[in-house]
């Protein structure tokens, strides 16, 4: 069973795992988009975020990042009695899962990508986001496979969109090459016609002399 909240904005997805086993699921079958959310230090459920295709850590509304804090905290058995206490969070592909981990236990790629902050007891934000809980029996595994079919349909979509303004670039790159070098050739062409024509003009100019002369 999952639980599924929608954040006070009304414009993205909380989500978490009833217990440690399913835990488990979640960390297997995240999407690209998820942030992972855990009190530091102590036990608590894994918290999750879905952020929109593109965004970053740097790009979570400040009233989102506090909504995934406080509900983390509140399901912490330890950290749901202390005033505050800090949280981790990351973005979900950070995550590593090793055969020697314990249910619900992870690790990071780069530790260095994963943040700290405080929060505080906050019980009006996690009473109003219990109000939209629903619990789920979601097919992870589908649901992640068809996402990362979608993420390969948006890059073939992308690739031909650059692949076909590239030879358009290429076409037009051509064309004004062309038109310049045909504007050269004119007009050379133009300067020669131009000396001939003086050239015959003058010639003929003699010659209409000549026969007055004589």
């Amino acid at each position: 069973m999952v639980y599924y909240f929608t954040t006070r904005c009304g414009n993205y997805t909380i989500y978490m795992g009833k217990d440690k086993y399913e835990n488990e699921d979640l960390i297997k079958y995240g999407h690209p988009e998820d942030c992972w959310f855990h009190v530091d230090d102590l036990s608590s459920a894994h918290v999750y975020l879905r952020l929109k295709p593109g965004m970053t850590l740097d790009d979570i509304p400040e009233d989102c990042l506090t909504d995934c804090c406080a509900l983390v905290k509140a399901n912490s058995i330890q950290g749901c009695k202390k005033s505050s206490v800090y949280v981790v969070y990351t973005r979900w592909k950070n995550l590593k899962k090793t055969s020697d981990m314990v249910d619900g236990q992870v690790g990071f790629h780069r530790p260095d990508n994963v943040r700290r902050t405080n929060i505080e007891k906050n019980n009006p934000i996690v009473n109003q986001l219990n109000k939209t809980k629903e619990e789920k029996h979601p097919n992870l595994a589908k649901q992640q496979q068809d996402r990362m079919k979608e993420i390969q349909t948006e890059l073939k979509e992308k690739r031909k969109a650059d692949d076909k303004a590239k030879r358009l670039e290429e076409l037009e790159r051509a064309r004004i090459k062309e038109e310049r070098s045909y504007d050269r050739i004119m007009g050379e062409h133009n300067m020669t016609s131009n000396a001939e024509r003086n050239a015959t003009a003058d010639s003929t100019a003699a010659e209409e002399f000549e026969d007055d002369f004589m």
